[in-house]
């Protein structure tokens, strides 16, 4: 009997030591870490562990920027390093004494790493966000492969989900809704955007002169004769614009031309015939119009198609820009020919280079898109 009770008391006490181990376990460390989309759903104060890939710095409720980080305050996970729907991406405040080892602009090669952050899931930027941050920890050798930087890599079902299905002035104005207040730049910065946007696949140190076709170095960018500047292809004073950040810095519009190129084309709507040009040979004007060569006809059209959506004169200091089918439009807020346009846009296909070039305005520079290159089909719905 005394063995028996000895054995009882023994067994016992070994229940009350492992029920003590078990109730002083941190939840948090049985628990297994959140998803960003259950992260989403569960903004609720509650303090968890969650784990995703670092797309970039947020810097307002929708807007996500992948380059030229202002700061180091601020990240944003997905559960896809390629992810650039903001609606699936949850905002992360860094905390003081952790921006230096994981703000994004001190550490820039974050993005596409794996984080794991742990704080209080609540809104932040007015989206669903983590703060009170307590730590953050990295992910090692557990990355997306890393996207070819000569192929278009964003994804753009998402971004005009809310067009689907619209036609007329309706789809126009969803469209304008998706596109507008996107991240302007300074006429300065539009030197060195152009020097990416329209680089020479064959050349890196060169860009492609939308005019005459010819590859040219990026370092003779200035007003000398046969240096290269910004071509406002929807012309700036066709509502009196100018160089002002908006529409004077819009990149999907901007072009590097030829310096006397540019200056003979000037503020000439666009149409059909006239003389040959004697530097952009194929490229034609005439005393109120100015024709472009066949490769570039419909990468014209919709940039002055972009345009014509992006302005809509809902915004002050913003212009309401039009098309119409005239030339000599002044500086009225309207640019023709839009028969012409609609011909140019059938007759010039969209290519892999024009779709490159949106690409890279979404994601390193304006963060919106070019609707009539990712739906050329979306012209005729909305002008015909």
């Amino acid at each position: 009997m005394r063995l028996y009770a000895l054995c009882k008391k023994t067994w016992v006490m070994s229940l009350l030591v492992f029920a003590l181990v078990v109730s002083l376990t941190p939840v948090s460390q049985a628990a297994a870490s959140l998803s960003v989309s259950q992260a989403l759903e569960n903004q609720n104060n509650s303090v968890q562990a969650v784990k995703g890939y670092v797309v970039g710095q947020p810097t307002g409720t929708s807007t996500v920027i992948t380059s030229n980080y202002p700061n180091d305050y601020a990240l944003a996970l997905a559960d896809s390093s390629n992810e650039t729907n903001t609606d699936k991406m949850v905002y992360v405040q860094i905390p003081s004494n952790l921006r230096s080892t994981f703000g994004l602009q001190s550490h820039s090669e974050l993005k596409g790493e794996i984080l794991t952050v742990t704080g209080t899931l609540t809104p932040y930027f007015s989206h669903p966000g983590i703060k009170s941050v307590t730590s953050i920890s990295t992910e090692t050798g557990g990355t997306d492969p890393t996207p070819d930087p000569t192929e278009p890599t964003v994804p753009v079902e998402d971004y005009y989900r809310t067009a689907a299905g619209k036609t007329g002035n309706t789809l126009k104005t969803e469209l304008h809704n998706i596109i507008d207040h996107h991240t302007e730049l300074s006429y300065s910065a539009v030197w060195e955007a152009l020097k990416k946007t329209d680089e020479d696949p064959a050349n890196a140190n060169n860009v492609i002169l939308l005019y005459t076709g010819r590859s040219q170095a990026k370092s003779t960018n200035g007003g000398g004769v046969d240096d290269w500047n910004r071509e406002h292809v929807w012309a700036k004073s066709h509502g009196d614009f100018g160089t002002a950040m908006g529409p004077g810095t819009d990149l999907h519009h901007l072009r590097p031309t030829d310096v006397s190129v540019n200056s003979t084309r000037g503020n000439l709507d666009f149409d059909n015939g006239g003389t040959e040009h004697s530097e952009a040979l194929r490229n034609y004007f005439d005393s109120d119009s100015w024709e472009p060569r066949d490769e570039v006809k419909g990468d014209v059209a919709r940039m002055l198609f972009y345009m014509a959506v992006r302005y809509e004169g809902d915004v002050s200091d913003e212009p309401d820009l039009e098309l119409n089918n005239a030339v000599n439009n002044g500086t009225a807020p309207y640019h023709g020919k839009l028969s012409v346009l609609l011909q140019w846009n059938a007759q010039d296909p969209v290519d892999d280079r024009e779709r490159r070039r949106n690409d890279i305005i979404y994601s390193d520079y304006q963060h919106n898109r070019n609707p009539f290159i990712d739906h050329p089909e979306w012209v005729n719905e909305i002008w015909n």
